[in-house]
């Protein structure tokens, strides 16, 4: 049997393009689905592997942001507020095209300070206003006693009360590995490990890419008529490709986080620290059975593994403990990251914090389409922009308008088709629940209506877990080699599973198993074998 990767390498270096699209991330992943599914022949290739980057390293939520809506009022800022109330409405769409990923979670902001509360009770209103008929359940004040009772490990130490609010929370890797696969179901050529060397010019204009096969090494040029970068964070690096002496057009910034006990965090009820020492915001979210913190807000540097830094940790950990009724001791960190925002800007501004979270795109004179900037929760927006202009630049006639407003990803397609609550259908997933519960919830809210086929492989003898305590299994190792694409160890333990994002020594110890699955799968001789167990364990030990 050809493996999916395979037959997309076939295609890539036989087929000739409409658009080329580089970067697998959020971004290069909403633009493939939107030109496939308009009819254009879309090509998408990803120098590492899809969402490797920012986009599996965010904080997991999607929002308007409340932070930004709070800049917008007090700056009179009308390009921020038209910001927020885009996220808000792309909030919607994303919690209803991808229910088995995306649900609301509620989100507590305790008041120590009765002169603060009208002030945040005010600002969590005009949120709700601003999402008008896309909005979740409305804010609500709740006393300080209830607050300790649905937060119990809250600093109960002056407490006055509590602000409920409540925004969208996803899987981010997932969500983007479904962007990716959808798009290839709407006819898009899609392949990871595939860089970008050079790019081939006729008359001037863009017309080609010759790329690097990074697992086998082979070279070869991809026809399309109009390439769009969507690098993310390397979006500067690809610009120098077609002009060496391009001035950089981003700002980049870092965001890191911590992954702590699930006690520390009900799992129904995020927290928002609203004001910390330095101005910025920090979350404290239930996320997969697990206590997840962050973010920082730093200038950075490209770097194509961005680790935590010591000093962020001790940020998040100091901020928090205000917070709670006892302070975090770094012994008690799972796992930590720390992803890099392509920030709209001055190039190495001072205070990235500061800087908006709306995006750009430029065209060069040889006709490169680059988007830049935004957020995961617009990553549609900018992607439908993007193919605009892609349209308009290639004289192109699609065959649909744009779709992807309402075109549910793959995994969503039959659950909506049989209008299902995810969480309360696990056992179809199961053949009638052969399964543990844990896992059945497990496989129905990671591949939705696909979970029935990750669950036959189970069936075949493949339904030991990876690691105890988690509900990753052995199937869905195979499941992710055969129709996912995952080349590597860490493909699989950080982004078809997520156990290297939620527990670091977890992840360690399945490093031998899942190697083992892969090897089998993927036809590694010992040699490979032996090299991709090490690279998997060096990755975990430094950090993701």
């Amino acid at each position: 049997m050809a493996l999916l990767r395979e037959s997309e390498i076939k295609a890539l270096k036989h087929g000739r393009f409409d658009v080329l699209v580089v970067g697998g991330g959020a971004t290069g992943a909403g633009i493939a689905l939107d030109a496939a599914s308009r009819g254009l022949r879309v090509a998408l290739v990803e120098r590492d592997d899809f969402a490797s980057g920012a986009s599996s390293r965010s904080t997991k939520l999607i929002h308007g942001g409340v932070r930004y809506l709070e800049q917008a009022v007090k700056y009179l800022d009308a390009s921020r507020l038209s910001l927020v109330n885009a996220a808000l409405q792309e909030r919607a769409v994303m919690l209803r095209i991808a229910p088995h990923l995306a649900r609301p979670l509620a989100i507590l902001t305790p008041v120590y300070r009765w002169h603060s509360l009208p002030y945040y009770y005010a600002g969590l209103k005009l949120y709700d206003l601003l999402a008008g008929r896309f909005g979740l359940p409305s804010s609500s004040l709740i006393t300080a006693r209830e607050v300790r009772s649905r937060f119990p490990t809250i600093n109960r130490a002056g407490l006055k009360a509590g602000l409920i609010y409540y925004d969208g929370q996803f899987d981010d890797a997932r969500m983007n590995l479904s962007l990716v696969l959808t798009a290839r179901q709407y006819g898009a050529v899609v392949a990871n490990y595939l860089e970008v060397r050079a790019f081939g010019k006729r008359s001037s204009q863009i017309r080609a890419a010759v790329v690097r096969d990074r697992i086998t090494g082979d070279d070869w040029e991809i026809e399309a008529r109009i390439v769009i970068n969507a690098a993310g964070p390397f979006a500067d690096l690809l610009r120098r490709l077609d002009e060496p002496q391009a001035s950089p057009i981003l700002s980049l910034s870092s965001g890191a986080h911590i992954v702590l006990d699930r006690r520390l965090c009900p799992s129904d009820l995020g927290l928002l620290i609203p004001r910390t020492a330095d101005g910025r915001v920090i979350f404290l979210l239930p996320w997969m059975g697990m206590a997840l913190a962050g973010t920082t807000d730093n200038p950075a540097r490209v770097d194509f593994h961005p680790q935590a830094a010591q000093q962020d940790i001790d940020y998040i950990l100091r901020e928090l403990a205000a917070y709670l009724e006892r302070p975090i001791e770094r012994f008690e960190i799972k796992a930590a990251w720390s992803g890099l925002r392509p920030l709209v800007g001055a190039a190495n501004a001072a205070k990235t914090a500061a800087l908006p979270r709306d995006h750009a795109i430029d065209v060069s004179p040889s006709g490169l389409i680059t988007v830049v900037g935004g957020k995961w929760t617009t990553y549609r927006l900018m992607a439908k922009e993007a193919v605009d202009r892609a349209i308009e630049l290639g004289g192109f006639a699609p065959r649909w308008r744009c779709l992807t407003e309402r075109l549910l990803l793959l995994g969503a397609q039959e659950l909506r088709r049989d209008g299902e609550d995810v969480a309360a259908c696990p056992s179809r997933s199961t053949k009638d629940g052969n399964l543990p519960a844990d896992l059945a919830r497990h496989l129905r809210s990671t591949y939705g209506d696909r979970a029935p086929h990750v669950a036959e492989i189970a069936d075949r003898g493949y339904a030991s877990r990876l690691a105890e305590g988690y509900p990753y299994i052995e199937a869905e190792v195979l499941w992710a080699a055969r129709e996912e694409m995952a080349c590597t160890v860490m493909d699989v333990l950080a982004r078809r599973a997520r156990l290297a994002f939620l527990d670091n020594a977890a992840a360690s110890a399945a490093v031998p198993r899942v190697s083992e699955l892969l090897r089998q799968e993927l036809n590694w001789d010992e040699h490979k074998l032996k090299l991709e167990r090490e690279m998997a364990e060096k990755r975990l030990a430094q950090g993701l």
